[in-house]
């Protein structure tokens, strides 16, 4: 007997079964109970959190990154308990995956190898460091997250959302940011600065070049499928015009997570001692 489990169904092959013309017996039972299992562990952790969870999207190139830290820097010094991380990426596991991922020597792999894969490091990084951050009431500041691989692999790669969608609500729990910050700028001028960042970056950099190794159809794509998910939700996902300087755009980003969040407009004094 021979077992296959996909993602939505498990099948059992055997050579005596001939209930239908493929030999093929549905164990929905089985599968029901052991799905649930997994996904009521999920979703037990998701509905506990007490934090907050706000991500950061956008094209590569956009200074997403950057303005990630920065709001950082503006949350801690009001008081705030930060825990910073990055997509792929963000545990051991993740890291490795990510620089299979992003090296520009990871040639011909397949868009639902590399969505595969970008799931696998999301997954590690849920489990060890996003949940467990807003279980302790943290806020988690997150580069990127599932709405990536809807805009990268969904859009750019046409492999669609429903995919996307589907794996996030299996191997996620349907969990999703309490806000998200879209950085919109030029698809052109955004994936020139990333290509410009690879070339000049330090010799003990990993080269991380692969995506921006894509034609701007690509990136045209990436960009016209973000502005969907805004479109979507946007009770979550604000929309933040990136083509001004960095100074202007993380005004506008510390004006909008303020706004949401319940922290002090002025940053904490420090008593002197004595």
């Amino acid at each position: 007997m021979i077992s296959w489990s996909g993602l939505t169904q498990t099948f059992e092959y055997s050579s005596g079964d001939v209930a239908s013309p493929l030999g093929y017996r549905l164990c929905s039972t089985r599968l029901g109970r052991a799905r649930a299992t997994i996904r009521a562990g999920i979703i037990e952790s998701v509905s506990s959190r007490r934090g907050t969870f706000i991500t950061f999207e956008g094209l590569d190139g956009c200074g997403k990154s950057t303005q990630l830290e920065r709001l950082a820097v503006v949350l801690r010094s009001r008081g705030v308990e930060i825990v910073a991380t990055r997509e792929p990426g963000g545990t051991a596991t993740g890291e490795r995956i990510r620089q299979l991922l992003l090296d520009v020597r990871t040639a011909g792999l397949d868009p639902h190898a590399e969505l595969a894969l970008m799931f696998a490091s999301r997954a590690q990084h849920l489990r060890e460091v996003i949940l467990p951050a807003l279980a302790a009431g943290q806020v988690v500041l997150c580069d990127r997250f599932t709405d990536s691989s809807e805009a990268y692999q969904g859009g750019g790669r046409k492999l669609g959302s429903a995919a996307i969608l589907d794996l996030h609500r299996i191997l996620c729990g349907g969990l999703q940011p309490d806000l998200t910050i879209l950085m919109d700028s030029d698809v052109g001028s955004s994936v020139e600065r990333a290509r410009r960042r690879n070339r000049d970056r330090s010799p003990d950099i990993a080269d991380e070049s692969r995506f921006e190794s894509e034609n701007r159809a690509f990136f045209t794509r990436v960009h016209n499928a973000y502005l969907e998910i805004a479109k979507r939700e946007p009770q979550r996902v604000l929309l933040v015009d990136a083509r001004g300087s960095a100074e202007q755009t993380h005004g506008k980003i510390v004006d909008l997570v303020l706004a949401r969040m319940n922290v002090p407009v002025e940053p904490r004094r420090t008593r002197n001692a004595g």
